[in-house]
């Protein structure tokens, strides 16, 4: 697995809020005598800090069978979060690498199924892990293949249409419509 690096994506937005609302509540519970972080959790992220809310989340959402979906609520960004706060955090880096064959499983399932926007949201997640994986490389011209096919399909749909429109233009009961 590569270092992880922080990239510019486009559900930084919807990241950046998840950490805002992290800091909050975190803020919120130092400032209403929070015992504060033990040396224990800070070097595990377990107690009340950013990291320790997140990896939380993330185990709960492992629980609830949520590794990369839904968007804004699934183990991947959360671990990812954590990364961001803390990138050498080596519970939210274990988790990653570990669960990836799972993970790429479900983005081949959504490219399998056609739900091909979720497919390239979930490859982001994974590109974010590791973009040399071959896998994750493969899924990419994959989701690429499907799209050039749901394209040629969509084209041949609308000359279909078009042809069937001219004809009806063509025939006498469209000629006598006009």
């Amino acid at each position: 697995m590569q270092p992880f690096m922080p990239a510019v994506r486009r559900d930084l937005p919807r990241r950046g809020a998840l950490l805002a609302l992290v800091m909050a509540l975190v803020a919120c519970g130092s400032s209403h005598g929070g015992s504060g972080s033990s040396s224990a959790d800070s070097a595990g992220g377990s107690g009340n800090d950013g990291v320790g809310i997140l990896l939380k989340l993330a185990d709960e959402a492992l629980k609830d069978h949520r590794l990369i979906a839904p968007a804004g609520a699934n183990a991947y960004e959360f671990y990812l979060s954590v990364l961001e706060l803390d990138p050498s955090n080596a519970t939210a880096r274990e988790n990653l690498a570990g669960h990836l064959p799972q993970a790429t499983e479900a983005v081949e399932q959504a490219i399998n199924g056609r739900q091909l926007d979720e497919a390239a949201r979930e490859l982001r997640l994974l590109r974010e892990v590791d973009n040399n994986n071959f896998t994750v490389q493969l899924l990419a011209g994959k989701l690429d293949a499907q799209r050039a096919i749901v394209v040629r399909e969509d084209e041949a749909r609308a000359a279909a249409i078009q042809a069937k429109a001219e004809a009806a233009a063509a025939s006498p009961a469209g000629a006598s419509a006009q």
